[in-house]
């Protein structure tokens, strides 16, 4: 078996203390072996004041009820995770007893790119010539055909068309998402 990405529901604004249960449960009845990443999809955003930022940031949840877990699917993980105070259920089990389905890498893909959370893996489904949409920058919407790849620097550069003109400009990787 291997390890893939499941939603778990929660109720809304206690992610962070779900994450913190199933982190605490995973340690307690070892099962560190098959639970590797628990995540709550939160960003920072700038506080405004009518209209303008005024130096403070808040936190932001992204997907409000939701908690993302990277794990292999067990009968002990599985158990562990249900179980779990704050946890009303995985998103892709009809009930009853049965297990839920994991998320494509497709779409959960954008969650971790919008937390920063690239890993070398996300760069093999992309190639030269794919046409790709800027998420985020003063490109945000623009959408443009990959003209080359960098895993090193984690940039990629997009021939888009710019005032009339065609034009390269060079993101980085996780503001971009394939179409």
């Amino acid at each position: 078996m291997e390890k893939q990405w499941y939603v778990v529901n929660s109720y809304s604004g206690h992610e962070t203390k779900v994450k913190a249960n199933l982190e605490r449960r995973v340690v307690s009845m070892g099962l560190e072996d098959y639970v590797f990443r628990i995540i709550v999809a939160e960003t920072e955003q700038p506080v405004l004041k009518d209209g303008l930022p005024t130096g403070k940031t808040k936190i932001k949840n992204l997907y409000p009820g939701y908690v993302f877990i990277e794990m292999i699917m067990t009968d002990e993980a599985w158990f562990m995770v249900r179980n779990t105070p704050g946890v009303t259920g995985f998103v892709g089990s009809s009930g009853g007893g049965t297990k839920p389905f994991p998320i494509p890498v497709e779409e959960i893909e954008p969650v971790l790119k919008s937390m920063g959370m690239v890993d070398k893996s996300m760069y093999s489904r992309y190639d030269v010539g794919d046409l790709v949409k800027v998420l985020r920058g003063p490109l945000e919407g623009s959408e443009g055909h990959i003209t080359e790849i960098n895993a090193e620097t984690g940039t990629i550069k997009v021939e888009t068309i710019f005032f009339g003109r065609s034009t390269v400009v060079e993101v980085d990787f996780s503001e971009i998402d394939k179409i």
